[in-house]
Order: C-alpha cells, then structure tokens, then sequence
C-alpha cells in the first residue's frame, strides 16, 4: 500500500504522458483529497528530492581531466543526436511535479495549515523549478518554459523555445522567492538536514549566475554584467551569513563518512543517501565502480595542474624535478593532489595493496573510495553538491570578471583560504607579477583542483569557450614507469605517445565543433511530437 500511496503522488506530481512538456492528468487521477494537510505537503516536497543528481564521477570523463576505459562521445565529438535524453526528460518531470506544487498547496491553506508552512513547501518546489531550467539551460540554451500545470490543449505542449535570458528572469524569480521563505541551515536543525536552505538558494544563484553571465562575455552572447554582479552578491551572502565555514579535518576526509552530518560546515547542499544497512535513504556502488571498474580516472593535464608548494605551476618551480617513479609526482605538491589521486601506501582496495590495474590512464581517483564499502557492494556516502569551497571560487572569479582584476584582500578570503588547506603559498597580485603568472587563470586553476573531479571541469570549458582548445587534445596519462607498474599489477598494454606517457586516446581520434558543439542536441522524439521545436545548429 506505501508503494501505491508513492506511485500515485508520483503520477499526480508528474504527469502519465510521454511528452516532456505534458499536463497533470486531473482527469485520469482526481487529487481532490490531496493537498489537506502538511503531511500531504512534505509528500509531495519529498518528491522533488529524488530529482537532486547523484555522485558526479563519471562528469569529468567529458572534458579532459578524466577518462574511462573507454572513450567518452562528448568529450571527443563523435555522439549522435539522441531518440530520448534522460537529462532532458527528467528536468521536465521535475518542472512538472514543482509547478503543480506551487499551483496547488495553498489549497492545504482552507484546511488549515499554518501559510507559514505552505510557503515554505512552495519556495522548496519554486528552488527545484529554478534548479531544473538551470540545468537545462546550460546544456540546450533557450528552451520552452512552463510555469504552470498544463491542460490538454495548452499551447506550450507545442510552444518554441523561450530565450534562455527570459528563461533566468525565472530562474532567479523562483530563487529570490525561495530564499526569502526558507531559513538559514542553523534554524533548521539536525532533523532537516539535506532540505533546502537560504544558504542553498543563494550558493545556486551564485552558479547559475557565473554560469550565465561568464557564458555572455565569452561568447558576445548578450549582457554579462549583472549576472556576474548577482553571482558575486550571492556568494558574498552566504559568505557573510556566517553558516558556513572550510572543514578543518583533511581534504581527503570531506570525501569519507567523518565529514557527514551538520558538524561538516562546508557542506551547503547535500544528497543524502542514508547512514548504513539499517538506516537507508538509496545507496550507490561508486567506492567499487572507481576501482574495480576504472568509471573515471586522473589524467595528465589534471595532475599537472597543482601547484608545487612554492605557489608556482611545475614548469616554473625550481623545486620541480622530472619525476623518476611514480610516486614522485607528487613531491612537493599541493597536498590536494595526493588526496585526490591514489598513490603507494594508500588504502586502495580491500585488501589494502595499491594497484592500477584498473586504470586506463595509470592514475587512480581517490575521493569517494571508502575500504570497508568495497567488500558489501554499497555505500551510503552522502554527495556535497555544493561546497562552501565552491562559493568563495564563484565570488573570486565573479569579482575578477567584472573588475579585470581581484585585490589582495579578496583572494585572502577566497582562494588563499583554499591554498591553505593544501598548503600551498597565496597568490598575490605582487607574487603573480613577479613570476608572470595570469590572476585569471589562476583562479581557473584554483577552481580546477579544488573541485576536481566534482563534475565542473567540462561546464566550466564550455562558459569560458576554450573547450574548442582544451578538448581536442590528446588525452593522456602517466609516464610510464614499466618495471614498477608491472610490479604493482598493471596488465594493460598501453599505448604510448612518443614521450612514454600513457596515452589511452590520440588527438586524431578527437574532434569539438565549435559551431556545433557549445550546445546539446535535443532529442529526436521531443522534436517530433512539436512541430515548433527547433534543432539547434549543426545538430541536424
């Protein structure tokens, strides 16, 4: 009966129909005793939860950080226009079940639920609609938007796409009012931690915001600044609601069960998936998916990105040597790479022996494996889909962005507070000028390592318009060191460019369109229910 009782709220919420863009069916499942009460309302909010994305690993494998052991077609251009787009579908089930929330709790009002709560449910279901047509911008651009619950003869069902700069109009509707009706994450207490908070709102706005307006400069695609100003203002509340604060207990360890829970204060906005067999909200296999199926792993250009601990990039440092093993690759480095990528000693399987036979790059991806989950095939590992880390990088960048430059002070509060944790020297506007280094593409570098493997990397190359330089390249590995990668159980035969480093794809076999490929192609069965929905360019 509790699976009936879901299914049918999942059916009210979403709709029955294969269209992306469809109605409620009132029709078909009267909702007329629904909507009474605040049980009825966190139902129905609970729903709009299962939509929050889960652990990001194989998101790297699209751009040139991360590789599989096998090509990825969005990072080396040879996908297709697909039938049917999960990412596409899924946003607009999620769109669907938060409009027809927002639409319908204020009736739970004349039964006599506090307007307090109702408001609450609304600005959790107005976050989830803006989160949805975030996502969705930034893969198709402009798209059709739907605002309400829809009859059988709305014109959206067959409406063209709406211009992605009226589309954020919502977007950032839907989040002021969701942050002015949600309460800071210390007012919610232990119980409600994972739901939305104001914080959350504000550190979305901050990404969708640097996402849009870095999109606009760099693509002339339209005005740039007051979505940077928004992204900076954003970050800047949640940096000064004092919610919120670096976890002091080891990089590695925000990724290992110790960092769960409220006591982590760099968490912003979690998925939770539970504590353990007795106590389980949904569960995943990613520990065994790294290591025992190689999903996603380190490559070249990552590693090569941290800095050594002088604060200088390695082909600048005097204390850089050409490594002569393995594991001297990270001497003298920042200490994130280390923690990010496995190395000998470190506990890598269940038995404890490092190997790499299971990388087609020859380095290993480290956060997330956790031993004791390996052996039973699950872990309850919660996702921080949004860390404080991330909105002190979207503040800096923002800041550097609308100014053409950043002030010292500003990088201490930001990016310096990153360093320090991999103790790293700051970065200083004197120190940048003194070894010809580019603030900009420092902070970018910043960016790329510390939220490595986070699932940014690709997002990031396609808002700053250099994925038509970075992804053509080709993609490479460790140098390879044959006689100890043997002893540590490597059996692949790797292919190896002519410095002897892993290479596991050539360039040749790697392509980015610029006229094609900033966008994602609609799916095929989307354009062929309407007539108006237009393909975008060079995707036909």
């Amino acid at each position: 009966m509790k699976y009936i009782k879901y299914l049918i709220l999942a059916v009210m919420l979403t709709g029955a129909g294969s269209c992306s863009v469809d109605r409620v069916p009132e029709t078909q499942l009267s909702d007329a005793t629904f909507w009474r009460s605040e049980g009825d309302l966190n139902s129905a909010a609970n729903y709009l939860y299962t939509f929050l994305p889960s652990l990001p690993v194989y998101d790297d494998n699209m751009s040139i950080d991360g590789f599989a052991v096998y090509p990825n077609e969005v990072s080396n251009g040879t996908r297709t226009v697909p039938n049917w787009d999960d990412d596409y579908a899924n946003a607009y089930k999620l769109i669907r079940a938060a409009c027809n929330i927002i639409a319908k709790a204020p009736r739970a009002t004349s039964a006599g639920v506090d307007p307090g709560i109702v408001e609450k449910y609304v600005a959790e279901a107005r976050f989830f609609r803006a989160w949805a047509y975030y996502n969705l911008v930034k893969r198709y651009g402009d798209v059709i938007l739907v605002t309400t619950p829809l009859a059988s003869d709305a014109k959206e069902l067959t409406a063209a796409r709406t211009n992605r700069e009226i589309v954020y109009d919502t977007i950032y509707a839907d989040l002021e009012f969701a942050a002015a009706k949600l309460q800071l994450p210390s007012a919610m207490g232990e119980s409600n931690y994972g739901r939305i908070s104001r914080t959350a709102v504000w550190a979305v706005e901050s990404r969708a915001a640097l996402f849009e307006g870095t999109w606009n400069k760099f693509h002339n695609a339209g005005e740039w600044r007051t979505h940077l100003e928004r992204a900076k203002n954003a970050a800047e509340k949640v940096i000064q609601s004092g919610e919120h604060s670096l976890y002091t207990g080891g990089y590695f360890n925000l990724y290992q069960y110790q960092a769960e829970g409220m006591g982590n204060k760099e968490n912003v906005m979690v998925r939770r998936y539970g504590a353990n067999d007795a106590n389980i909200i949904s569960y995943h296999n990613i520990p065994m998916a790294i290591i025992s199926g190689g999903v996603v792993n380190p490559t070249k250009y990552l590693v090569d990105a941290y800095l050594m601990k002088d604060g200088l990039p390695i082909d600048k440092s005097p204390l850089y040597n050409t490594p002569d093993s393995a594991n001297h690759v990270f001497n003298n480095r920042d200490k994130r790479l280390s923690e990010t990528v496995m190395k000998r000693g470190d506990n890598f399987s269940l038995t404890g022996k490092f190997v790499v036979s299971t990388s087609s790059t020859g380095y290993n991806y480290r956060k997330y494996v956790i031993q004791e989950d390996m052996g039973k095939s699950r872990s309850y590992i919660d996702y921080a889909i949004i860390r404080y880390a991330e909105v002190l990088l979207n503040y800096a960048e923002a800041k550097y962005e609308l100014d053409a430059g950043i002030t010292d002070a500003d990088l201490d509060r930001t990016i310096n507070q990153l360093r320090d944790r991999g103790e790293v020297a700051h970065l200083t506007n004197a120190f940048a000028t003194a070894h010809g280094l580019n603030i900009r593409e420092e902070i970018r570098r910043e960016r790329r390592v510390e939220l490595s493997m986070e699932g940014f990397r690709y997002w990031d190359l396609l808002r700053w318009k250099t994925a038509e330089t970075e992804l053509p390249k080709p993609v490479l590995g460790a140098y390879f060191f044959k006689d100890e990668f043997l002893a540590l159980g490597y059996s692949l035969t790797p292919n190896l460019n002519p410095d002897n480093y892993i290479m596991p794809e050539s360039g040749n076999m790697r392509t980015f369109l610029p006229q094609r490929d900033y966008l994602w192609p609609l799916p095929l069965t989307e354009i062929s229910m309407n007539p108006n929905l237009v393909q975008n360019p060079n995707w036909n």
